[in-house]
């Protein structure tokens, strides 16, 4: 393989344009999976590091802690953005779950890890019903078609987990603009601006939200996981401004923006694939291998990074220490030889899927798409045929999807799901994924029901 054929082949992990193109993204890793498993990327937006692509490579890499480390690189961030962040506050804006490791991240874990024990979020169930029947009111009340993205996928997560933390609803709109602009600082119309300077001042704005929370929560403690958080204390001393409003952000954008991708990419799939739609209808068993495997298709964790602390061999290549490794999630989630089906999103039954079970009732998560309305999606210039018939559930929702998920997708995500087996942070997030999705599809089905 030429140089630059294999320069081509690894811009897709630097150009933030190949995560909106699926077709070449998938086809440059394919390549590489086979011919260059770990490769080293040099480009000239970011510092040089190695990019691993195959699964088993992947999670090589995440379960040797003691020789990949977290910090200091934990994502992939244009080397002038880090310069910058290295002037602020001591070199670090922000210091969240993913930046840490051990003893650091053990600890802070466990600040939050009880407040989101299953039994917590059960007793949250009727509120977040509430929500998910409220959306799925909205988007009935539509006239038949919908930006499911913007009308459901985005705003449903967000009220969720926003509520979670205790935050009034009249700074939710505030809260969506700074988390999209934040996530999609690569993307022109997503992000505040081009201009780096402009794009730590949405980090700081974050910041500033978050550390008056702080203050507030600390003078009037609520039962709310932003007071939990507020009010901790580790070595008997509360955390600092940094901390606490690392563990807000984190929290607030993170755990909003994976399960949004994962909600919008997971039906698009369905959608565009109706055979497999068709399934999960037929044989709602298959629910909770859907929930996993929309997760697997979709990756909304496109990549984390870690550093080597000493030589390591990945693969046949040699990181030398104190090199980046990126681990590319999305080409991990379509390795053929981990997963029998990568042209579609899957047998639904069969996909032997990556992540874990967490134990958190997931089969209600099929009542969305067994007995929810009939959905169909269609480009975003169709022309909506008001005389359509409505077909067996009463009705039609047409989801215009191609380019708000195609905005999503533009998106890298920094988010604490994914393959981070070491974190234990990966179990609390699925905890509240899968809760979410089955209360979103408890919701659906009782709306259905009202409604046909």
């Amino acid at each position: 393989m030429s140089l630059a054929d294999l320069t081509d082949l690894t811009n897709v992990f630097v150009d933030p344009a190949a995560y909106a193109d699926e077709e070449r993204f998938h086809a440059a890793c394919r390549v590489l999976r086979r011919e260059r498993p770990v490769v080293r990327v040099e480009s000239e937006r970011y510092r040089p590091f190695w990019a691993v692509t195959r699964h088993a490579h992947v999670l090589d890499v995440e379960r040797d802690h003691e020789h990949f480390r977290n910090a200091p690189r934990p994502l992939l961030t244009p080397a002038e953005m880090e310069a910058r962040a290295a002037q602020a506050n001591g070199g670090q804006m922000l210091r969240t779950l993913i930046h840490m490791d051990d003893p650091d991240h053990k600890a802070f874990r466990g600040v939050t890890s009880t407040w989101f024990l299953p039994g917590r979020i059960r007793a949250l169930e009727d509120r977040i019903r509430e929500l998910a029947v409220r959306y799925i009111d909205h988007m009935a009340d539509l006239d038949g078609s919908c930006d499911f993205v913007k009308e459901v996928a985005v705003g449903f997560p967000l009220h969720v987990i926003l509520s979670i933390l205790g935050l009034p609803e009249e700074d939710f709109p505030r809260m969506l603009q700074l988390t999209t602009e934040l996530f999609g600082s690569d993307d022109d119309e997503l992000s505040r601006s081009r201009d780096p300077q402009e794009q730590m001042a949405v980090l700081f704005e974050l910041f500033q939200y978050f550390v008056a929370l702080t203050a507030d929560r600390r003078t009037n403690p609520t039962e709310d996981l932003a007071s939990v958080i507020a009010n901790a204390t580790l070595d008997g001393r509360p955390l600092n401004d940094i901390d606490s409003a690392s563990y807000y952000v984190i929290i607030a954008t993170a755990g909003h923006d994976t399960t949004s991708s994962s909600i919008a990419g997971g039906l698009e799939a369905l959608l565009r694939h109706p055979d497999q739609l068709a399934r999960l209808r037929d044989d709602p068993s298959l629910g909770a291998n859907a929930v996993e495997e929309m997760i697997r298709w979709v990756t909304p964790v496109k990549e984390f990074m870690r550093t080597a602390t000493e030589d390591r061999t990945v693969g046949d290549e040699t990181i030398p220490a104190g090199d980046a490794v990126y681990l590319a999630y999305l080409s991990a989630n379509r390795d053929e030889d981990v997963f029998e089906v990568i042209t579609a999103p899957g047998d639904l039954q069969a996909a032997r899927a990556a992540l874990q079970q967490t134990g958190v009732d997931v089969e209600r998560a099929r009542d969305l798409l067994v007995r929810g309305p009939q959905l169909r999606v269609v480009d975003d210039d169709a022309v909506v045929d008001a005389d359509d018939p409505a077909g067996d559930h009463g009705l039609v929702v047409e989801v215009h999807l191609a380019r708000a998920v195609g905005d999503l997708r533009r998106v890298m995500a920094c988010t604490d799901c994914g393959f981070d087996t070491s974190a234990g942070m990966r179990r609390v997030t699925e905890d509240v994924v899968w809760a979410k999705l089955a209360a979103m599809a408890e919701g659906a089905r009782t709306a259905t029901q009202r409604l046909f």
